[in-house]
């Protein structure tokens, strides 16, 4: 009993910080970790830069953030090559940013990921940069069909309200653009939060009666279709996920979105791209795992505030894998 007492004690003086130590929590209990079981997506993000700064962006893209230097398809093609040595298929390729539309070389990238046989998910804002590329939009979308997915932030479905998140009349023009993308046959689905504190079944019969009234077809029921993300905010503390969690909770491990997805990433400087965690946490390097996709097929300690707001008390996931039949 002594010696018990004394570990724990031992555990609680080497991290008095929550979210600190790998291993141990604040207090001394076993942190949870999560195995990579399964490898459904690879995301890329292709840069930080952004054409818009929105007051609550979760890796704080803006015109002036370049921590991430734009991706090239030099860089992506040594991954889209180990993703087809792989014993199980990768189910998901996904892009995000920043902007993806404003990297020089996204377009090319797109393409040669779906000249490879996978199916995309672009996550766009669906203003200005994705315009000057309507034309390669319509001839990929002509090519691949299905197997070319767009997600269009819209924050609510009320205009104020995603205005205010975005700027201007950021809500009308993507409104605009997310018609256009459904018009020329992309598979198109929307990223919302609850900025208002409002109810789900109430953001989705929001959003169904907005998309009705232009005649764009989506099942808003489908949480597939309609993403609605947990907000996530510097200002509060959750609590850190223990082992012991995984049943006080009743989930697992693989409920949580780094058991089946890593993201690649190219820091501003670096020679070349490095495999991360998640989108969520593209600066911590805790979180950056190896330079291939082999290398990064470790567990991952849920040392982060995010890890537990948005995966595992809210549930979030950036994306999932669909078949495009």
């Amino acid at each position: 009993m002594h010696q018990a007492a004394s570990a724990s004690n031992s555990r609680q003086s080497s991290a008095t910080e929550k979210f600190a130590d790998p291993v141990w929590t604040a207090k001394g209990e076993r942190r949870a970790s999560v195995p990579l079981t399964r490898l459904d997506t690879v995301w890329f993000n292709t840069g930080t830069l952004c054409n818009i700064a929105c007051e609550h962006c979760y890796i704080e893209s803006s015109p002036k953030n370049d921590r991430l230097a734009w991706l090239t398809l030099a860089d992506a093609v040594p991954f889209l090559e180990e993703m087809a040595r792989l014993p199980l298929p990768v189910s998901l390729v996904g892009f995000t940013g920043g902007e993806p539309f404003m990297n020089a070389d996204f377009i090319a990238i797109l393409e040669e990921t779906l000249a490879r046989g996978f199916e995309t998910l672009t996550l766009t804002n669906a203003l200005k940069p994705m315009e000057h590329h309507k034309a390669d939009i319509a001839r990929l979308a002509a090519v691949h069909g299905p197997r070319l997915r767009m997600r269009v932030s819209l924050d609510d479905f009320r205009d104020g309200v995603h205005d205010r998140e975005r700027g201007g009349a950021t809500f009308a023009r993507a409104l605009d653009w997310l018609e256009w993308l459904w018009n020329a046959g992309v598979r198109v689905e929307i990223a919302a939060r609850s900025l208002q504190g409002d109810d789900e079944h109430s953001l989705r019969r929001g959003f169904a009666a907005l998309f009705a009234k232009r005649r764009i077809v989506l099942d808003c029921d489908d949480p597939q279709v309609l993403v609605l993300l947990p907000e996530m905010r510097t200002d509060v503390s959750p609590p850190e996920i223990t082992e012991a969690c995984w049943g006080i909770l009743r989930k697992t491990p693989d409920d949580v979105m780094c058991s089946n997805a890593r993201m690649i990433v190219k820091r501003k400087g670096a020679a070349r791209p490095a495999v991360v965690a998640c989108t969520l946490l593209p600066y911590d390097e805790r979180f950056e795992l190896g330079a291939t996709l082999d290398e990064a097929a470790r567990a991952v300690p849920l040392v982060h505030p995010w890890c537990a707001t948005f995966c595992v008390l809210g549930g979030g996931s950036c994306g999932s894998a669909r078949a495009a039949g």
